[in-house]
């Protein structure tokens, strides 16, 4: 039997103190990357509401006389964040109105960066478990929180996203999706398919190309910003038809599907007349509405054409996962919800 020289001992113990070394080396290199190598995976939507969640985080430490750094790009600005101060930053939303579902997606966001800082080294393990632990509210926790908040006369949202969304009838979406035959007719007949018949968030149409369309096939191929995915939807026939006349008559050549409305300044407007600048999201949200106090619906927007679409799609026996894929979510959770809402409570419950 052969036994190791001691200079096979001490190369086999040289080599195993140069692999910890460089395993120390990379590790210390892969901290220092954690923050910006997680943002270039991130869509810029996302990025830009998670920069909005950490300027309201940082304004809450700074109501407490605290002098936080930069959370967003600062992995140092996270030592010192313990489970206190993020079970305080839930309960300061709160009192100060913002609504239970944005307290969940900010305590979201706090946890992933407290993730990055423990990878890079300035968040101990015990206080991120802690961290980790900081729960946020359930669908029926939100509503009695909202009762009592009600009760002590406080805010329960803030900003201008609806609690509740705008409702429509078969009936009513008929005629948003049934417009005048002029080129702003047309053009909003395209839209208002695309939004009912189809889900598409507003980004999602807002940014929506000419070559998007194929005809022929009756398709459209898209681009999610939100879960970064294409994808291809079958035109409905309704759909269909109003995408082949708006491309006969008013579709630009190239680029950009929308064209905008011609302005009263213009002295157009009244004719229908569509300019060669085209829509913002925000400009197809006014124009939602708009066409939706046309018919007697006030406060309609885009995302409730979203919410009719899931409706009926959901009503209609549509099941989970074909309903979460062509709504574009990355979980269930959305769309189970619509599903839920849809069922008949009584159904199968048998009387004498």
């Amino acid at each position: 039997m052969t036994t190791p020289s001691n200079a096979s001992k001490t190369d086999a113990l040289t080599t195993q103190n140069d692999l910890s070394e460089a395993g120390l080396v990379a590790n210390q290199i892969a901290a220092r990357g954690a923050f910006s190598d997680y943002q270039a995976r991130k869509a810029a939507n996302t990025l830009r509401r998670q920069a909005v969640d950490l300027a309201l985080f940082t304004q809450y430490l700074i109501s407490t006389g605290l002098q936080p750094g930069h959370f967003e790009t600062e992995p140092e600005a996270w030592r010192g964040v313990t489970w206190g101060l993020v079970e305080g930053f839930l309960r300061w939303q709160l009192q100060a109105g913002y609504a239970v579902g944005s307290v969940n997606v900010r305590l979201a966001t706090v946890k992933g960066y407290a993730r990055l800082a423990l990878k890079a080294g300035t968040l101990n393990a015990t206080e991120f478990a802690m961290i980790m632990t900081v729960k946020g509210y359930s669908h029926k926790e939100a509503l009695h929180i909202d009762e009592w908040r009600q009760a002590e006369a406080m805010e329960t949202r803030k900003g201008s996203k609806k609690a509740i969304a705008v409702s429509l009838t078969p009936a009513q979406a008929a005629r948003l999706m049934t417009q005048s035959e002029t080129p702003q007719g047309r053009r909003d007949a395209l839209l208002m398919t695309i939004l009912l018949e189809h889900g598409l968030r507003v980004g999602e149409v807002a940014r929506l190309l000419v070559t998007d369309f194929d005809l022929q096939a009756g398709e459209l191929k898209f681009y999610r910003p939100k879960v970064d995915k294409t994808q291809t939807h079958k035109l409905t026939p309704r759909t269909l038809a109003a995408a082949k006349t708006y491309f006969e008559q008013d579709a630009p050549a190239t680029g950009n599907l929308w064209r905008g409305s011609a302005s009263k300044r213009d002295g157009r407007a009244a004719t229908g007349t569509l300019t060669t600048q085209g829509l913002s999201e925000r400009a197809i949200t006014n124009r939602v509405s708009t066409l939706g106090e046309l018919i007697g619906v006030i406060g309609l927007s885009a995302h409730d054409c979203r919410h009719y679409w899931a409706t009926q799609a959901a009503r209609s026996g549509t099941a989970l996962d074909r309903l979460q894929d062509a709504g574009g979510w990355n979980s269930p959770a959305m769309p189970l919800r619509y599903v839920e809402s849809a069922k008949i409570a009584n159904e199968g419950v048998k009387l004498e």
